[in-house]
């Protein structure tokens, strides 16, 4: 949001990225000097993904097939052992566990969410991942303001995968998953109303994994960047001009009438 390449949307939080102007906000909110923007409707959304011509030479835009019910509701969620992380492993990759979007969504989940994927011809191995997630009633900044109080209690914790519903039951053990939270230092872009910056490291058996996610809140929409890495090549920050061009691709759109 939850941290598994295969959907690593906001799969974002996808997020989970951000820079410039405004303010700067270090893992933290900002004021909203840009105002509350509309609500996007799922389309409007999707319409909203940066594209390729908005980064210009290089740089290739995949918009993925909306992820929300590919898999049915809760499918290969991981569930933290500390309830108070789950927020977190969520807001990471959504589409796993908030179930199938529409204009009613259960409380706190986006009501619609659109997930990408940008490749660069310089950094054929450096691939970045979005997810832009449209939420109701404030909750964006509800929910960054509740992540944002995650570092002390999830500096440490673990997790498991729920089995798909075409598993049979008692096939497999849950693979455990042990989880590492740091705060990366992430100035607010111009146009965001807030940004936040962090690692997360999974270590399952011998395989360690790290995601470096950027979250940045637009109006009533979070946008989630993430990047993966090994233990022996971390996870790099999201690249910068992918983040500002999001956010003012988002905001351009939710200040159309």
């Amino acid at each position: 949001m939850p941290l598994r390449p295969a959907r690593p949307s906001a799969a974002v939080l996808t997020g989970l990225l951000l820079f410039a102007a405004g303010c700067t906000t270090v893992g933290g909110s900002s004021v909203d000097r840009a105002g509350p923007g509309r609500e996007l409707s799922a389309a409007e959304l999707r319409a909203a993904a940066v594209a390729d011509a908005d980064l210009g030479a290089g740089y290739t835009v995949t918009v993925m097939t909306p992820g929300h019910g590919d898999t049915g509701a809760g499918a290969g969620r991981e569930v933290a052992d500390v309830p108070a992380c789950q927020p977190l492993l969520d807001t990471v990759t959504p589409a796993a566990s908030t179930g199938a979007a529409s204009a009613s969504p259960a409380p706190g989940y986006p009501y619609a969410e659109t997930d990408l994927s940008v490749a660069r011809a310089a950094a054929p191995k450096g691939g970045v991942y979005g997810g832009l997630l449209g939420y109701r009633a404030g909750r964006a900044a509800a929910l960054q303001t509740e992540l944002e109080k995650l570092f002390g209690p999830c500096a440490a914790f673990t997790s498991a995968a729920s089995a798909p519903p075409a598993e049979k039951p008692g096939k497999k053990a849950p693979i455990r998953t042990r989880h590492r939270l740091n705060r990366e230092d992430t100035p607010t872009p111009g146009g965001a109303d807030g940004a936040l910056g962090f690692t997360l490291t999974n270590e399952s058996g011998n395989a360690v994994l790290s995601q470096r996610a950027v979250l940045a809140r637009v109006g009533p929409a979070l946008m989630v960047f993430t990047t993966f890495g090994v233990a022996t090549e971390p996870a790099a920050a999201p690249d910068e001009l992918i983040v500002r061009q999001q956010v003012a691709k988002l905001r351009a759109a939710q200040a159309r009438k």
